[in-house]
């Protein structure tokens, strides 16, 4: 085996930080700005300059031939080295700085330069633009080589034209110039790179803290774990920001809450409507594990703040668990009036055995009677008024329960209700959550009693229990349909205060409407009225008339 290490290979490409890249691009485009910036501004430097130069040659070239002294020695004294025109003009050129200062006649022949043996001979460029009278600024070259120009026409007394003044600046002045300029100008560049390059640093550092130093690679991962996560647990999450606005659903969350999509970008209340379920969402409502109702669905809601200044919600569907608790808390009171009915059977039993071991047949027979009778009637009563079965069924078996726990179950007179029912299992649930309390309200209480009574108004469902507990207060009538509001014990499953809020979100379902207020004699009396809770009857069949034939038959 090779004991030679492996050699590690360069890799070369862009970083995998995100502060590494993003620090990278911002340093990339500081500098391409920098350089474009500087580029830009040199472009047109040297045109300005060029522009400044011929401007300062014409203007030299007008101060001349301002000078009516040049105009007039122009036309009485011939060219020459140490003529007026000469010394004239070379003073000029040495008081402005200019590269050359030449006067010529309309012939284009010079009276001055800076080579006294140039003087008297042909200009090497074209004066016609200055001796036609015009002013002219230019970049050419001459005897004297490149240069920026000036030429002006050059008038006597009377504003003729006697000839023209040119001036030149040095354009190697100029191009000095501008090379003056720059290393200030990278100066400054660089200055900028600098400050850019420190924003970038510093910008990239807040990016690297946000991020906790992570590679874009590891972002993308966790936002498709986040992603696969949110959308496959059974839980409802629901994100908000800093304004309260919902940013994220999962699809738990929109099946529980009953919204899609569109509920992105608003608040609660926007999204779901007021009610306590929009209170804990968006933090009103404080505390751990709250329940709220949400149509049928009993959530436990939890919401936690976020770094942010938002916050994530969680909700978890307790109506199974609910309604497992509820039809524990039925059976274990079954079990307790078995319990009680089977003790009660056992003294019958003895009863009616020491009537028949003391040979008193006809008081065992009647003592049947009795007890036999009585269920009986029980039973008869409720299916006289109830003709739902499974109403009817739930009120027999509440009858038995208020019984062995001492209470006077009974229904109403006016009670009726046929077998026509939309929603009969709504309506247990609503019968079954008024007796349930109404039963705790009156236990251990003397002469405890528990009345129902259902009637209809046309399609109309009205449902009253009244029980001789000690009431509900005024101020406290409202709150009782409140999710989580309960003045009893809390059961072993869980918590109370959801009972009384299914009744009024099933009658608010349906259109109706729940409230409750004070019973005649005292007590509590709770009225649920559910609009178009009943079918619409069937028309009863015509009966056939008989033929005449038939009627004659028959009448014989």
């Amino acid at each position: 085996m090779s004991t030679t290490p492996p050699v590690r290979r360069l890799r070369l490409g862009m970083p995998r930080r995100v502060f590494s890249q993003v620090l990278l691009m911002q340093l990339a485009i500081a500098a391409g700005v920098v350089v474009l910036a500087t580029g830009l501004f040199l472009a047109p430097l040297s045109d300005q300059l060029d522009d400044q130069a011929m401007r300062r040659a014409l203007a030299i070239a007008q101060t001349t031939a301002a000078v009516p002294q040049i105009a007039e020695d122009l036309e009485s004294t011939p060219p020459s080295a140490d003529g007026p025109v000469q010394r004239e003009a070379e003073r000029i050129r040495k008081a402005s700085g200019a590269e050359y200062v030449v006067v010529m006649d309309v012939h284009g022949t010079r009276w001055s330069h800076t080579d006294p043996e140039e003087i008297g001979g042909h200009v090497s460029t074209d004066p016609s633009q200055a001796l036609a009278g015009k002013d002219v600024m230019e970049i050419d070259s001459g005897t004297l080589g490149r240069s920026a120009r000036g030429k002006v026409p050059l008038r006597d007394d009377d504003g003729s034209i006697v000839g023209a003044v040119s001036v030149g600046i040095e354009y190697d002045s100029v191009r000095a110039r501008l090379i003056h300029a720059i290393p200030g100008l990278f100066a400054y560049a660089g200055g900028a790179l600098a400050v850019g390059a420190l924003a970038a640093w510093l910008i990239s550092r807040r990016v690297q803290r946000q991020t906790r130093d992570l590679a874009f690679s590891d972002i993308s991962a966790l936002l498709a774990e986040r992603e696969a996560m949110l959308h496959g647990i059974r839980e409802g999450v629901v994100a908000l920001d800093r304004a309260g606005r919902i940013r994220l659903l999962n699809d738990e969350a929109q099946r529980l809450l009953g919204i899609g999509d569109e509920a992105v970008g608003r608040s609660p209340d926007e999204a779901l409507g007021e009610g306590r379920t929009a209170d804990v969402l968006a933090g009103r409502v404080t505390g751990t594990d709250l329940l709220t109702v949400r149509g049928q669905r009993v959530l436990v809601a939890n919401r936690m703040p976020t770094d942010d200044g938002g916050a994530v919600a969680t909700l978890r569907d307790r109506t199974e668990l609910e309604q497992l608790g509820r039809e524990l808390d039925s059976t274990r009171g079954l079990i307790d009036a078995l319990r009680a009915q089977d003790h009660e059977h056992a003294n019958r039993m003895h009863t009616l055995l020491g009537l028949l071991e003391l040979e008193m047949y006809d008081d065992a027979v009647e003592f049947v009677g009795e007890v036999v009778g009585d269920h009986r009637a029980t039973a008869e009563q409720v299916t006289e008024k109830i003709e739902d079965p499974l109403l009817a069924a739930l009120l027999v078996g509440k009858a038995t329960v208020a019984a062995e726990r001492g209470v006077a179950l009974s229904i109403s007179d006016r009670t009726r209700l046929p077998d026509r029912l939309v929603d009969p299992r709504g309506l247990v649930t609503v019968v079954g959550n008024l007796v349930d309390n109404a039963l705790d309200a009156v236990a251990g209480t003397p002469h405890a009693r528990v009345e129902i009574e259902l009637r209809t108004e046309g399609r109309t469902a009205v449902l009253r229990v009244r029980d001789t507990g000690p009431g509900i207060p005024a101020e406290h009538r409202e709150s009782v349909f409140t999710e989580g509001w309960s003045t009893k014990k809390p059961p072993a499953h869980g918590k109370r205060g959801i009972g009384l809020s299914l009744v009024r979100r099933l009658a608010e379902r349906q259109g109706g409407s729940a409230s409750v207020g004070e019973a005649q004699g005292g007590g509590a009396e709770f009225t649920v009225v559910l609009p178009e809770a009943l079918t619409v009857p069937e028309p009863e069949p015509a009966l056939a008339t008989p033929a005449k034939g038939t009627a004659e038959k028959e009448s014989r």
